[in-house]
């Protein structure tokens, strides 16, 4: 039995030490769309999002990088049409804690910058622009699979953040408190070099 649970903490062990001073580089791509019928009118609203990222793991279990988001919506409501795009550009670290050879539960730390802008259509005019800068930050916990030789699975369902958005020419303020668990599923990829 003790040889037994030796073999395992060393394959444990051997398997973190495997990731030492590797690049990591991983990201989700998500599309949702959404129909809202009404007895006025009918909406739908498109929405892609990429979200890659990069980092370097410099420990057993730490990695730190970059991370990059682009956002883009379009919603048509009869003769109105809304287009949303943003952007999120930061850093993040990572603290990962492998449970076996193929299992490990990891916790991300993002925080960066972003930029929204909004054009709102009339019958095919522009009537409204809006553009809109702020800082982001959240922890994002996950479980990764590994498939074959650090190229793996990212699973997520939700996080917890805080945002916020300055609007130009004396705009809105926003800000933004999430705690989203149960509440999202995130699927990506990530592969350690």
């Amino acid at each position: 039995m003790k040889k037994m649970l030796l073999i395992l903490a060393l394959a444990t062990f051997s398997f973190a030490n495997a990731q030492k001073g590797t690049i990591l580089v991983g990201g989700n791509i998500g599309y949702s769309s959404q129909k809202n019928d009404q007895p006025i009118a009918e909406s739908k609203t498109n929405t892609f999002e990429f979200s890659p990222k990069a980092g370097y793991q410099f420990h057993d279990n730490w990695t730190v990088g970059a991370e990059f988001t682009i956002q883009s919506s379009k919603t048509n409501n009869g003769g109105a049409e809304g287009k949303f795009n943003a952007y999120k550009y930061g850093a993040f670290v990572r603290y990962t804690v492998p449970l076996s050879e193929t299992f490990s539960v990891f916790a991300d730390l993002g925080a960066g910058f972003q930029n929204q802008k909004d054009k709102n259509y009339q019958n095919g005019s522009l009537v409204a622009e809006s553009n809109a800068n702020g800082l982001y930050t959240g922890i994002t916990p996950a479980l990764f699979i590994n498939m074959k030789k650090g190229f793996g699975l990212n699973f997520s369902i939700g996080g917890l953040g805080y945002e916020t958005l300055s609007y130009d020419n004396n705009g809105a303020d926003y800000s933004k408190f999430y705690f989203n668990f149960g509440q999202t599923l995130n699927i990506g990829i990530s592969k350690n070099f």
